[in-house]
């Protein structure tokens, strides 16, 4: 396992498919520029973009999946660093929403990184800056797509369409639409189409449920469609996805 820099660490990364499960010792904020990525840490799996941003405490087993063209700041530093409050926030919460004010920074440091490596002063300085604005964020109000998005997560065999999923939130369409854009950059039907493919993940990883039920449950009708649904986002099928998972959890100490 590498060892942790003297000095907090940044860097430009883009991510391609499924990284396969890391951790490491040090704490790591992963904060999209662009594009929108998947990120499991310790079980808990949620989708990120330029408006949300993922805290990996020390020693957190995460995978990283990326599905889309996607590129994100990555800030590795010493668990230490952060303040103890603020710590148990951001790995209560894992996946952080970004105000405007982190969002600005996330900006600015973008722009140095990609002119060139940011002087140690400057990191120095943007670091603390950071980390208090990730601090002073308020809650946001619960979205109109709060309702709709538990009820699709609970019942994902439910053969839903942006139209059902407007009828449920009591919105239009076009209104769903721009909600998903605006909240979770994305649209109604890739969430469902990243959602039903990491619950599918999840089974069979954890579960012995059979392939076809699974599938069924997930909202891919039959085996083929999920097995269809793999090969074109990880270029694998239902079984190799499940023996690789079990054979990495054999090893895992």
């Amino acid at each position: 396992m590498a060892a942790f820099p003297a000095q907090p660490d940044l860097s430009l990364r883009s991510y391609e498919g499924d990284t396969g499960t890391d951790r490491h010792d040090w704490a790591q904020l992963v904060l999209p520029v662009r594009g929108s990525l998947t990120l499991d840490i310790a079980g808990r799996e949620g989708r990120l973009g330029v408006a949300r941003a993922a805290y990996v405490p020390t020693q957190a087993w995460h995978t990283t999946i990326g599905d889309r063209p996607n590129q994100s700041l990555v800030l590795d530093v010493a668990g230490t660093d952060i303040p103890d409050c603020l710590a148990d926030q951001l790995a209560s919460e894992a996946f952080v929403p970004m105000a405007p004010p982190a969002m600005a920074l996330v900006e600015y440091m973008r722009l140095l990184v990609e002119d060139g490596a940011p002087a140690t002063g400057q990191l120095a300085r943007w670091v603390p800056l950071l980390l208090d604005a990730l601090g002073r964020q308020r809650p946001r109000p619960l979205s109109r797509l709060q309702a709709t998005l538990a009820a699709a997560e609970e019942s994902l065999g439910h053969p839903w369409t942006t139209a059902l999923m407007a009828q449920h939130a009591n919105l239009s369409p076009s209104r769903v639409h721009e909600l998903f854009r605006a909240e979770l950059g994305t649209t109604p039907r890739a969430w469902l189409a990243e959602r039903r493919l990491a619950r599918a993940r999840e089974w069979l990883a954890r579960t012995d449920r059979s392939i076809a039920t699974i599938a069924s449950d997930a909202g891919y009708g039959d085996q083929s469609g999920l097995t269809r649904a793999m090969r074109e986002a990880m270029d694998t099928t239902p079984a190799a996805y499940r023996r690789q998972q079990r054979e990495t959890a054999t090893k895992i100490p």
